[in-house]
């Protein structure tokens, strides 16, 4: 395939149909095959470090990268949005252990050996990030590196015009369709129980995910049906899966 080609009907789909209720269009596989990756995922970033999977490969470990670094609080990621500089990560097996030292053994064992993350950004601002994985180490070529410039600039433009759907997602709506609007209202409830900022609520929120070996979402999802409550003594909560890491 001609990347430059190709990446151009990437870039022509972009924006959602009408009416799904999304914030990017497209075909995400097609967008890494072009780029030259096993899987691509975008995601948004909003109020205090909040973060939404808008758009991924399927049936690849892109979603669960995506999870692990929101979970964990760490990654090519979440530094890539909050330097809003560009991160690549050509072989995870020569990263410095203390750079993100959650997330390495994780990502190895999903079997992802290269990450490069590219910020979602205005100005000073950053909305989100782009981050393409790959099983196999090695640089991004350098046209495949230009193409997923040009596709972040593409993909920050069509965030900005999200309209109602962004609004749903950034005033946590219980009707919202995003991935982790569960996220945003387990957060609220668990600053409220526990007496604490929001983003300390959310650290806890994400450390007892952690601890239980369970992505944040899913922990998310039993304090909003309030199977798990977060109390203000800083007592670790019971974990009702019963999964734990060993």
């Amino acid at each position: 395939m001609n990347g430059s080609v190709d990446m151009a009907t990437v870039l022509e789909s972009l924006r959602p149909v009408s009416g799904s209720g999304g914030l990017v269009g497209a075909d995400p596989v097609l967008c890494a095959h072009v780029l030259g990756v096993d899987g691509v995922a975008v995601s948004l970033t909003v109020n205090g470090g909040l973060g939404e999977l808008l758009w991924c490969t399927p049936d690849s470990a892109s979603a669960r990268l995506e999870d692990l670094q929101f979970t964990m609080g760490q990654g090519p990621g979440p530094e890539a949005a909050a330097s809003g500089r560009v991160v690549l990560a050509a072989d995870l097996a020569q990263i410095p252990g203390d750079r993100w030292p959650a997330l390495l053994p994780e990502a190895e064992a999903l079997g992802v050996r290269a990450v490069f993350c590219f910020p979602l950004h205005v100005g000073g601002a950053c909305l989100g990030s782009l981050t393409l994985q790959r099983a196999a180490a090695g640089l991004l070529p350098e046209a495949a590196l230009g193409d997923a410039l040009v596709l972040a600039t593409a993909l920050t433009a069509v965030v900005l015009e999200g309209g109602e759907p962004r609004e749903a997602f950034a005033a946590a709506e219980d009707h919202s369709v995003f991935y982790r609007a569960a996220v945003h209202q387990a957060t609220g409830m668990i600053s409220v129980q526990a007496g604490v900022p929001l983003p300390q609520a959310l650290l806890r929120l994400r450390s007892h995910a952690y601890r239980c070996g369970r992505s944040v979402v899913e922990v998310a999802e039993d304090v909003v049906a309030r199977r798990v409550h977060f109390r203000n003594d800083g007592e670790e909560p019971p974990d009702v899966s019963g999964r734990r890491r060993g």
